[in-house]
């Protein structure tokens, strides 16, 4: 296969990324949107964002399995087509809201909408882990990470489009619209392009005994920590937009400082090479998992509440955060390399799963628990008006909580808004410009000849009991959001302590065994900067 090929594929491959990075900052941008424009509580929200993951891990084992019998160009029209279907799912809630489904028809639009995305992401996993590890198999770490770099820059550029956007309050539904052009993209890209097979396959390792290498207990153990990557990573992404916006108060500040981070690993996982080449892959995961640690703690200080404060412990954070899941791959590539795709897709999938089921849902519900808890001992008639109707727990054996209904605090939000621009104006307010959005939704409903009951129920409670007690709700509503972000983080931080074990554990393991040492199918020794810090580029010999 020529140099040129393998360099379109590598590089459409980090666009399939970019694509995944967009869709997934955008969604955090528009996650509160959504929670007031349907109703939803934070639960609610983190099971939706859930499903913008869990698809992806089964995806990525499902067709692990099939990768070189079907084919990375097949399994490549299958991603793009379940990309396509993710933008316009979604982009139908706001219809299903205002149908006779109501919130339920836009929940389960957003919900199943981001369950395709996942599935798309999945699919293009399961291609090109294997085969960035295929087109470089002498230092798949260093490219590994290169690749992986295009997930931060996804996430950049999604902030960078919420944030310029933003300026000029254009709905949500246009932020994702924008998620179609990396996507069209790299299928332009890939469009009849040969692929090569996995490098197991290409050395004639057969799928049984890819089958049984995924029994090494080593192995194991490195799924297992693969799946706290998942939790702390991807389930702390899913919600750092909307938890910064709360300490901060500002949106526009929370997008910057979110556009920091992944600026920061964006650069620096392009260095991964040299960096892998002094401490060895295990010695960069361990600190990694420290850094990662003490940036959530720093996070959850109640004293980290100004912009420059939080920057900088987001700082920490993001250096922690940055070579954990590429790193990983290619400790898993270069120790198992007779697992070929398969032990790479059961990894990454191992790690989605985990944290669509755990990471995203397990901090929204930390969240409300432990918001709840501080509002319902300060503030009890308060939480008595803002909580939810119908308590909830992403896993049966947790307590149910009833949270917050983000409907409710939206309106309280917009009440806030209203009440400000009147003090900042030079002159009264037309009666246009005090209506709550809610009453502007009403009135669209009620202009296409049908009713909404959830609407008119909760402009009933608003005008009985949320505007007669807002003065006295709204301090006690933010202040209780403030709590359960900053504790959600805080217990968060106990995750990558605990991968921070397993690395040092596994230092000492491999430093028991004369060091680590990268095992090859094929070819020369695995030495030095050939399998780790090498400046190979795509296509090259």
């Amino acid at each position: 296969m020529n140099g040129s090929n393998n360099k379109i594929l590598f590089w459409a491959s980090f666009l399939t990324l970019i694509a995944a990075g967009m869709g997934f900052s955008i969604r955090g941008d528009i996650l509160a949107d959504w929670g007031h424009q349907f109703g939803f509580t934070q639960t609610e929200l983190g099971e939706i964002t859930g499903m913008g993951l869990v698809g992806f891990g089964f995806t990525i084992i499902f067709f692990s399995f099939f990768a070189d019998l079907v084919g990375y160009g097949k399994l490549m029209i299958i991603a793009f087509l379940l990309h396509v279907i993710a933008v316009l799912a979604t982009l139908a809630a706001p219809f299903a809201f205002q149908s006779s489904a109501g919130p339920k028809g836009a929940y389960w639009c957003l919900y199943l909408g981001q369950l395709s995305f996942s599935l798309a992401n999945g699919t293009c996993e399961a291609v090109i882990n294997p085969l960035t590890a295929t087109l470089f198999p002498k230092n798949k770490t260093h490219w590994l990470n290169i690749l992986h770099a295009g997930w931060p820059g996804g996430l950049v550029l999604g902030a960078l489009v919420s944030l310029g956007l933003n300026q000029i309050h254009v709905g949500w539904e246009v932020k994702w619209g924008i998620c179609l052009i990396p996507m069209i993209t790299y299928g332009v890209m890939m469009l009849g392009r040969p692929f090569p097979k996995s490098e197991a396959s290409a050395a004639g390792i057969p799928l049984g005994v890819m089958i049984a290498t995924l029994a090494a207990p080593l192995l194991i153990f490195l799924f297992l920590l693969h799946a706290l990557i998942g939790y702390v990573e991807l389930g702390t992404d899913s919600w750092i937009i909307n938890i910064t916006n709360t300490v901060l108060s500002n949106k526009s500040v929370a997008l910057l400082a979110f556009i920091w981070t992944n600026v920061l690993m964006f650069t620096l996982r392009f260095f991964a090479g040299p960096i892998v080449h002094k401490i060895s892959p295990v010695g960069l995961l361990f600190a990694s998992a420290v850094l990662g640690t003490a940036g959530l703690l720093l996070l959850g200080l109640p004293a980290t509440n100004t912009a420059l404060l939080w920057l900088l412990a987001v700082t920490v954070y993001g250096i922690g955060k940055t070579f954990y899941w590429p790193t990983m791959l290619g400790v898993i590539s270069e120790r198992f390399p007779r697992g070929g795709a398969l032990a790479l897709g059961l990894s990454g999938g191992i790690g989605m799963i985990s944290a669509g089921f755990l990471g995203g849902p397990l901090i929204g519900y930390n969240q409300d628990y432990a918001a709840t808890t501080e509002l319902s001992a300060k503030a009890p008639p308060t939480y008595e008006r803002y909580k939810t109707d119908e308590p909830k727990a992403p896993l049966p054996f947790i307590p149910k909580v009833a949270g917050l209904d983000n409907g409710k605090v939206g309106v309280l939000e917009d009440y806030e808004g209203i009440v400000q621009k009147e003090k900042d104006s030079q002159s009264p307010l037309t009666d246009e410009q005090k209506m709550l959005q809610l009453q502007r939704d009403l009135e669209l409903v009620a202009q296409q000849g049908r009713k909404d009951e959830a609407l008119e129920k909760r402009l009933q409670w608003w005008n009985t009991e949320g505007q007669p007690h807002a003065g006295e709700d709204a301090p006690e509503i933010k202040t209780s959001q403030l709590d359960g972000g900053k504790t959600a983080l805080t217990w968060t931080a106990a995750v990558p302590a605990l991968m921070a074990l397993g690395f040092l554990f596994l230092f000492i393991y491999f430093k028991a065994r004369g060091g680590y040492k990268a095992e090859v199918l094929t070819g020369h020794a695995a030495e030095d900067e050939k399998f780790t810090g090498g400046v190979e580029g795509p296509g090259e010999g």
